[in-house]
Order: structure tokens, then C-alpha cells, then sequence
């Protein structure tokens, strides 16, 4: 009789990875781009992530520290206002981003692909995601080698931290609806060996 087998894992394919080139920069009047709103929906259906902060000038945060962008269409400006060019324009919510200096109200962040520039600070979102960075990472049911496999995650999609203890090698994860571990150093989005509470 031949051996039963599993059926292999589904695969979290990517999408959109890249942010979108603007061909012709535009300084003109603030635009939705920019700024969000300074309340979030109060009926709950807003498409936009928590915000990291309430102030409006610079934190008493961290610097460098990872959060995400909190919305889509954002504009990536070459300098701390919207007097400067746009660059960039991220098209992919919940993308993780690295602050890695302040000005104001502006945060200059690098994402995973390295392009570095700033966004105005209603934009980022404190809730941590991470990015798959290798070929192909293996989701599984806990944080082991040898745990079974739940999913196969490509690379570029993102995902969203839940856990990382501190000194683990593995951080409980949600991708394509599906909830199980993956390896810290298949994703891109955290420190070494920086936990990552339960949100």
C-alpha cells in the first residue's frame, strides 16, 4: 500500500512589492497623499492602520524604529515638507518601513528594498509587520524546524508580527489569514532578537 501524504502548503503570493516611480515631481498644495486625516473613522471602517503617534512634533520613540505605513496612496518626498519632491508614491499598506530620523512632523524611513526619504508622521502606523526577504519561507503550526508546515510564504508578501519573544528564533505571525511561526531572519521588519509584544 502506497504511504498517505499530505497535500503540499498553499503558497502567500506577493503583490505590487515596488512602490511607483513619479516620472514628473510635483510640489503643489498638500494633497490626501501627504496628510491623513487627523481622526480615524469613528464608524470603525476606516482603511487606514492605528496611528504610531499623537503628538506633532518629535517623540520621545526610539530612533531607528520599525512601524508601517498606515495607508495607501503615500507620497516619498527627497526632504521634511511638502516643498520638496516626491520621489516615491506606496501604493501597499502595511508595508514595514525603518524610521531613521525626525524633523517636526516629518519622518525620513527606509523601506526594505533600501530607498530611503521622508513622509509626513500621519502616515505610519505603530502596528509591526515584516516582509518575507527570503525565496520562499515556511509557515508552521510552532516556533520550531521541525513543527509541521501550515503554508509556504513568498517573497515580498507581508505579514503581520503578533508575538516575538525575546531571544527566540521564530515570531507567531498572521499571513493570508493563516496564523503560525516564522524564522526572524526570513522576514525583514524587526531587530535581532528585539521582541515584539502581543498586540
Amino acid at each position: 500500500m502506497a504511504a498517505e501524504r499530505e497535500p503540499p502548503p498553499p503558497r502567500a503570493s506577493a503583490a505590487a512589492p515596488r512602490p511607483q516611480e513619479i516620472p514628473s515631481p510635483s510640489t503643489s498644495a498638500p494633497t490626501a497623499n501627504d496628510i491623513a486625516p487627523d481622526d480615524d473613522a469613528a464608524d470603525g471602517k476606516s482603511k487606514m492602520e492605528p496611528k504610531e503617534e499623537s503628538g506633532t512634533h518629535g517623540t520621545a520613540l526610539k530612533i531607528p524604529r520599525f512601524v508601517s505605513l498606515r495607508t495607501d496612496p503615500i507620497n516619498l518626498r527627497t526632504g521634511p515638507g511638502m516643498q520638496y519632491p516626491k520621489e516615491w508614491v506606496y501604493v501597499r499598506r502595511r508595508l514595514p518601513v525603518e524610521v531613521i530620523a525626525e524633523f517636526d512632523k516629518w519622518r525620513q524611513i527606509r523601506d526594505p528594498d533600501g530607498a530611503e526619504g521622508w513622509v509626513h508622521q500621519t502616515m505610519l502606523s505603530g502596528r509591526r509587520t515584516a516582509v518575507i526577504a527570503t525565496a520562499l519561507a515556511s509557515l508552521r503550526s510552532e516556533g520550531s524546524d521541525t513543527a509541521r508546515e501550515l503554508a509556504h510564504v513568498e517573497k515580498g508578501v507581508i505579514v503581520s508580527l503578533q508575538r516575538c519573544v525575546l531571544g527566540s528564533d521564530y515570531c507567531r505571525v498572521e499571513a493570508g489569514g493563516i496564523q503560525g511561526w516564522l524564522r526572524r531572519d526570513q522576514v525583514w521588519g524587526l531587530y535581532p532578537n528585539e521582541p515584539v509584544p502581543t498586540p
